[in-house]
């Protein structure tokens, strides 16, 4: 599958590329060229189906193409390693509860996949004689310790954290600035828009992306 910039000024990016490099050249975030309709025997049968059987049907629709089916389902088991419960608020209306994970955060679902999707591209292309991979994120609280939490031991990746001083939870911050290994907090004399406008900076610095 293909994937294209919000911002429509940069270049069609495969899968890989799209994760590896998360944000486009034109500063746009990547979406699919395209969204798969999953079929009615699907919707039929989703009561008999687990969570996680759901949730890798659903991941095969738009990754199925470029990753390995048991590649995929690993990496859908290992990010759902925890539940996310329906739960009713009243009649005909549910909610899915996605802050069951290890932060208490609902960005755990998509970090822990994140982490795992960037593994899976680079473990077989990755150089051991060269550094880590390298990870930036700015964060005021709770993306910070989903993606620290999601990366923590991932080998070959090392995340750095952005934050912004005196302005995120004690818990939040605790969350990633004790975990080590291969996390790393920075803090910053500034507001989260600052700590985002540096990774932004970052990413588009073309001789830091070499």
């Amino acid at each position: 599958m293909k994937y294209y910039s919000t911002n429509g000024k940069a270049p069609i990016a495969d899968l890989s590329k799209a994760v590896v490099k998360g944000l486009a050249e034109d500063r746009g975030l990547y979406m699919p060229e395209r969204i798969k309709k999953l079929p009615k025997e699907f919707f039929d049968t989703i009561e008999t189906k687990s969570f996680q059987e759901i949730a890798y049907t659903v991941a095969d629709a738009f990754f199925g193409e470029d990753v390995e089916a048991e590649a995929l389902r690993k990496i859908v088991y290992d990010t759902l390693s925890f539940d996310c419960p329906v739960v009713k608020v009243k009649d005909n209306i549910y909610t899915l509860e996605l802050f069951h994970g290890p932060t208490l955060a609902f960005k755990d679902v998509g970090a822990r996949f994140m982490a795992r999707l960037l593994q899976y591209f680079t473990s077989n292309t990755m150089d051991t004689s060269k550094p880590s991979i390298n990870v930036l994120v700015a964060t005021s609280g709770d993306t910070g310790s989903a993606v620290a939490n999601g990366f923590l031991g991932v080998e070959g990746i090392h995340v750095y954290v952005l934050y912004p001083k005196g302005k995120v939870s004690k818990i939040q911050e605790s969350q990633f600035t004790t975990l080590g290994k291969n996390i790393t907090a920075i803090e910053v004399d500034g507001v989260f828009d600052d700590c985002q406008a540096l990774v932004k900076s970052a990413f588009m610095d073309e001789e830091l992306n070499t």
